[in-house]
Formats: structure tokens, sequence, C-alpha cells
């Protein structure tokens, strides 16, 4: 092939370099320093969510942004409404929100968005129209699929059991349910039986009255599935203050130092868990790429996530940390989050 630079000369030339020195720049783009970044929890004082949104600023600080974190002290369908539309008020950059309602909030973030804000949901997503990117802990069918998986291992295979999960509304909840009612389907579970799926709404007081009443309509209950920290905190705390120890198997999603405690003393042999630290240093590298303009959320794009390295988006927009790890007694002190 030709060189089509052989017989320029001159302004032809640089221009020629000019181009390609342009390319290479904009293909090696950078974040923009001094972003705003919101961070909302479902709710503010959640220890999981707490855990997240640490991780988010310390990316944002990493960036050189300004980030804060801002939510309500409950997990209500709506109760995220009123922040969201004064971070529009205050033209933030972005909002990273872990959402409460798959589509209550859609109207506000689209809002956000008609007015150049960049919308990441983590941890919990809305409908796609609701923001650009959603920034899953891992496969919502491998999670699900994992815990009845891990479930059956520890009951033997066969038995009652119930699942203790956060508000009815709760998107990651529910899509992981759905796919653990699937993998029930299959025959090796036939002798294994969901006889309820309780609420606690992501409190801890109300997760472990649920858990009592569990216990007390089901006399022959052998298990309890909480995929949601603050449940699987609040059931191994009833239960390890009463008869059912050793006798019903709690397992779920939690942090490893929440459920440490519960590892030691024999409650709970086994849960699940990604790192949420990473989880919303993902977020926050992700909405920052929207905001600088590096990328758009469209399938293929790819951004540079500081030490995470390099992150594709894939389909209707969603970037995927990486498989759970369970915790055990053999590996649970390796663990400090």
């Amino acid at each position: 092939m030709k060189n089509p630079y052989r017989f320029a000369r001159g302004p032809m030339l640089a221009a020629a370099f000019l181009a390609v020195t342009v390319a290479l720049t904009a293909s090696a783009a950078e974040v923009k320093s001094g972003l705003k970044i919101a961070f909302v929890p479902k709710q503010i004082n959640n220890p999981y969510e707490v855990i997240a949104d640490d991780g988010g600023m310390a990316a944002i600080k990493e960036m050189k942004g300004d980030g804060k974190v801002v939510g309500p002290s409950d997990a209500g369908a709506s109760s995220q409404v009123s922040y969201i539309n004064t971070l529009i008020t205050q033209r933030q950059n972005a909002i990273v929100i872990a959402a409460n309602d798959a589509n209550a909030l859609v109207p506000y973030l689209k809002k956000a968005m008609s007015q150049g804000i960049k919308v990441v949901t983590f941890d919990s997503d809305t409908a796609p129209e609701g923001r650009q990117i959603f920034v899953n802990q891992a496969e919502s069918e491998a999670i699900g699929r994992g815990q009845i998986q891990l479930l059956s291992k520890l009951v033997g295979g066969e038995g009652e059991f119930a699942i203790l999960s956060a508000t009815p509304n709760a998107t990651n909840q529910n899509t992981w349910i759905k796919w653990m009612q699937e993998e029930l389907k299959k025959p090796e579970y036939s002798k294994m039986k969901l006889v309820k799926i309780a609420y606690g709404n992501d409190d801890d007081q109300k997760s472990f009255v649920e858990t009592q009443g569990l216990l007390q309509a089901y006399p022959n209950l052998k298990g309890i599935v909480a995929p949601t920290s603050v449940g699987i905190a609040a059931a191994a705390r009833y239960i390890s203050g009463s008869p059912a120890k050793g006798k019903v198997v709690v397992t779920g999603l939690g942090t490893p130092n929440q459920m440490r405690a519960f590892i030691k003393n024999g409650t709970v042999q086994a849960f699940q868990l990604w790192d949420p630290g990473q989880l919303g240093y993902l977020a926050a590298f992700a909405a920052a790429n929207l905001a600088s303009g590096t990328i758009t959320g469209k399938e293929g794009d790819s951004f540079e996530a500081g030490k995470l390295g390099k992150r594709t988006v894939g389909k209707s927009g969603e970037v995927i940390l990486g498989p759970p790890t369970t915790f055990d007694a053999s590996n649970i002190d390796r663990f400090n989050f």
C-alpha cells in the first residue's frame, strides 16, 4: 500500500500528523477533574450501603472530583425522590443511585438526564430508561441460582425453607428471587420447598421479628436464605439466641465483618457476597467517564476503572463487577469489609 503522506510537504504534512495526534489523544482520554458526583444509597445508615458509598468516595477522590453521599433513612419506594430533585437543582455532573424501586424513580432520573446530568445505577437497578449505565455486582442469574445451590448444600438437599428479603419493590432482590425460583425447578431440588417469602424492609428490627415469625409459623423450617445484608445479620442474631441454633440454616448475602461472629459461634456455616466497596468504586468510575464524555453507555464502550482495570459496557448498559465469593470458617478472617 502506498504511503498517503509520501508526497506531502509543509502544511499538508503538519495537518496530517495533527489529525493522527488528535485521534490518539481522544482514544486515550481521561476523566475530567473537579466533577461533582453524588451517591444516593437505598438508605443512608445501611452498613452495606455505607461500605459501597465509601468505595465510591475513594474513587472520586482519586479522580480529583467532588463527591458526596445523600439519601433517606428508610428504604421506601419514593424516599429517594426529594434527594434526586435537590441534586438536579445543584447541577451535579452525575448521580449514582441504588434504586429502591424499579419504576417510581424513572421520571425524576429522566429529568436529571434531560438536563445533562449522567445517571448510573448500582447494586439495584431501575428500568433501563432511568439511567445510562447499571453497575451490577455480579450476573443476577448467577447470584440467584448460587443462593439455592449453597442452601441446598447446607440443608442436605431437602426440607422447608423461607426467603427473608428486603422490600417488596427492591429490584435486585426480586430479580435474584426470580432466579432462585427458576433454580428450584430442577429435579435435584424436588425435596426442597419454599414456604414463604418474607420482607424485613431492610430494617434490622423488622427483619429480626420476621425471622421469629417464620420459625413460629413453620416449625419444620430447615433454612432461611436472606439475600440482603440487613436481613441475614438479623436472622442470624435471632437464631443464635434461640433453640433453632444448629437446627435452622441461615445463609444469604452479607459482609464478612458483620457475619464473622455468627460464623465463629456456629450459627452460620457459609454465606456469599462481593466487595461492596469495589462496587461503589466501579460505579464512580463509570459515572465519571460518562460525565467526561469518554463513554456514552452503549454496548461495547470501555473505560479504565482505576485499580479494577479496564471494563466494558454490556447489553442494556450493564457493567459487571465480578462473581461473588463464598465465605466460611476457612477464609472469613482473610477479609475485612
